[in-house]
């Protein structure tokens, strides 16, 4: 592979998405650590796997986007390699099967680790990543997408990646679950509160384009205070170890993003976009280092 197509086919899977998977996955290793369940298999398998997943769906998000329309010239996002004519569509569904079946793969060994609830936790994520925006009613067009990606990178994430190591689920992991799956939520909101315009051209109805601006941000808002409150009140009812209070230390990088939230649109919000992924990233971190404290 030449280096440009490399280059092109690292736009397609975009990297910088990625950290949204890591820090609920590292969630879910620090409260598997701490229950004295952590089994390093499984959990570097739940890593890969649930990286591979966000891989197929950037590519199904990619191609399907394209499609109905809502890439047009005037997208205010990165490139988006179909729209931009740097992959065939056929190219960039061709890349979301092989790595759907990579993920299947990985899956095949947790289903030996775990048992055949994995196979529920794979196969719905498959179809909730293509039918985000394809499919013959694409929830992400009607203003669920913040729900689903609450569900998938918050409880599925986080309570998977417990659950594939102990065979079984702590109270501790689905409180984890809440912040990382707010935070992910975040992410979510200023992609779509980025797109307000674009979106409603195409009739692309996100909850942004419902709430408008004044209420994504609103939103944004929410996710954060959910996120550091939730871990707040897990560590005062004994759920979590006062460890877990480690994740405040994210908390200037959070308010900076949430400046650039605020006080920017258009694509003065890409920044603000991957920030916040890395937020997701950093406080997931932090998190399974207080509770492996």
């Amino acid at each position: 592979m030449t280096q440009n197509r490399w280059q092109t086919w690292m736009l397609a899977i975009r990297p910088k998405t990625l950290p949204a998977v890591i820090g609920p996955v590292l969630a879910g290793w620090g409260v598997a650590w701490h229950d004295g369940v952590f089994r390093l298999g499984p959990a570097l398998a739940a890593l890969v796997g649930g990286l591979l997943l966000q891989i197929g769906a950037n590519l199904a998000n990619d191609v399907a986007d394209f499609h109905r329309g809502a890439d047009t010239s005037e997208r205010l996002g990165p490139v988006r390699v179909t729209q931009a004519g740097l992959l065939s569509p056929k190219e960039v569904t061709r890349g979301m099967w092989v790595a759907f079946g990579l993920a299947a793969l990985v899956g095949i060994y947790l289903i030996i680790e775990a048992g055949w609830p994995v196979v529920l936790i794979g196969l719905t994520a498959i179809l909730a990543a293509i039918g985000y925006t394809g499919g013959p009613m694409p929830y992400g067009y009607y203003g669920l997408g913040d729900l689903f990606v609450f569900i998938y990178f918050g409880l599925a994430a986080v309570v998977g990646t417990y659950f594939v190591q102990a065979r079984t689920v702590s109270p501790a992991a689905w409180w984890a679950a809440v912040p990382l799956g707010l935070l992910a939520v975040a992410i979510l909101v200023v992609n779509n509160l980025r797109d307000i315009p674009t979106d409603r051209k195409a009739g692309k109805r996100t909850l942004a384009v419902l709430l408008g601006a004044r209420g994504a941000r609103l939103e944004y808002d929410l996710c954060l205070v959910g996120a550091y409150g939730t871990v707040t009140l897990a560590v005062l009812l004994g759920a979590f170890p006062p460890g877990a209070l480690l994740t405040w230390l994210s908390l200037p990088w959070a308010w900076r993003v949430r400046g650039i939230v605020h006080t920017q649109e258009g694509r003065a919000l890409n920044p603000a976009l991957g920030k916040t992924g890395q937020l997701v990233l950093l406080f997931g971190a932090l998190l399974a280092i207080g509770m492996a404290l």
